[in-house]
Formats: structure tokens, C-alpha cells, sequence
């Protein structure tokens, strides 16, 4: 379910989620390889690097004020798609994201809300489609996606995302 919110781009709520995760690899492909991966903070042994070793057991989590910050860099310009997060709110409770901005742009200095979305409880693998609300705007062009997480669940401070990942057109 989708509304638009005052200030017109999209939001979504989303619920539930997937515990296997299905993303059509004829027409997209993973594109996180290609880029830098930082984020605003973390506690010692949850890394970024966590975000992005296909375990699910792993986690990357916060260390600080909100809102927590994952900023995914590319030397070249990108065509984006779909972001996907794996979050567990049976495991994590108030440490599981609630509302959800993405951002895109050149660099930090031009990062602009392409999506903002509401999560409810979720557990699995989470889809977010960037593309805009015209037909033809398929996928997001840009050098710099960042993800931020503006709350948690049951106003928890810190956050845990277990695993993120971005998909663009295959060429």
C-alpha cells in the first residue's frame, strides 16, 4: 500500500517481508560490489561489513543519535532499481527500523529524498522500489544512494539492519 505524503514524493508502508529473497537476476543485478559502503556509526564487531556478508545472522547496528546513516558510494554514475534490506523484528525488537528515508545524489553535499518508507514489524527480506511515480521513471541515476533510519521500533535508540542490497538493469 502506497500514499503520497504532503510533500510529494511517495511513501510506503510495508509489512511482513520474505524469508527467502526473490529478485528476478534475468533483468537486474546485484550492485553493491561496485561501490564504497560506510555508515554514520556502529558498535565494535557490527560493522558495515556486516551489512554485506550474506550471513543473516550477522548485523550491522548503530552507535549513536539518530538518525543512523548507510551511505553507498559509486565512482561511476548508476542506474538503481530496487533497494533490499533484511530486518528481523522477532530478533530485534526496538532495535528494528520503523521509518525509512532514501536519498540519492552526486555526493553528500546534493542528496536528495527519492522514498520514504514505513516498516511494520517486519522480518525478512524487505523490497523498496526507487523508481518515481511516473511510468517511464523506471530506476534512479545517481553516484550516491544513502539509507537513513529515522526511527525504530518502540522508540528504540540503536538500530539493526542484517543485510542490505541494490539491484539496477542488467545492461
Amino acid at each position: 500500500m502506497a500514499t503520497d505524503s504532503s510533500e510529494g514524493e511517495e511513501e510506503a508502508k510495508l509489512t511482513g517481508g520474505n524469508k527467502v529473497l526473490m529478485v528476478d537476476d534475468n533483468d537486474l543485478r546485484e550492485l553493491g560490489k561496485k561501490a564504497a559502503w560506510t555508515v554514520s556509526s556502529c558498535k565494535p564487531g557490527n560493522g558495515v561489513s556486516s551489512l554485506r556478508d550474506d550471513n543473516l545472522d550477522t548485523y550491522w547496528q548503530s552507535d549513536g543519535a539518530q538518525p543512523h546513516l548507510v551511505n553507498v558510494q559509486f565512482q561511476k554514475k548508476v542506474k538503481l532499481q530496487l533497494v533490499v534490506l533484511y530486518v528481523d523484528f522477532k530478533l530485534d525488537e526496538s532495535y528494528t527500523p520503523c521509518k525509512i528515508s532514501i536519498r540519492a545524489g552526486d555526493g553528500f553535499h546534493n542528496l536528495k529524498e527519492i522514498k520514504a518508507v514505513e516498516l511494520d514489524k517486519p522480518t525478512g527480506w524487505v523490497t523498496i522500489c526507487l523508481s518515481g511515480n511516473d511510468p517511464r521513471e523506471t530506476f534512479v541515476n545517481t553516484f550516491m544512494l544513502q539509507i537513513a533510519v529515522l526511527s525504530n521500533h518502540v522508540n528504540g535508540r540503536d538500530t539493526h539492519i542484517r543485510q542490505i542490497k541494490v539491484y539496477g538493469p542488467r545492461p
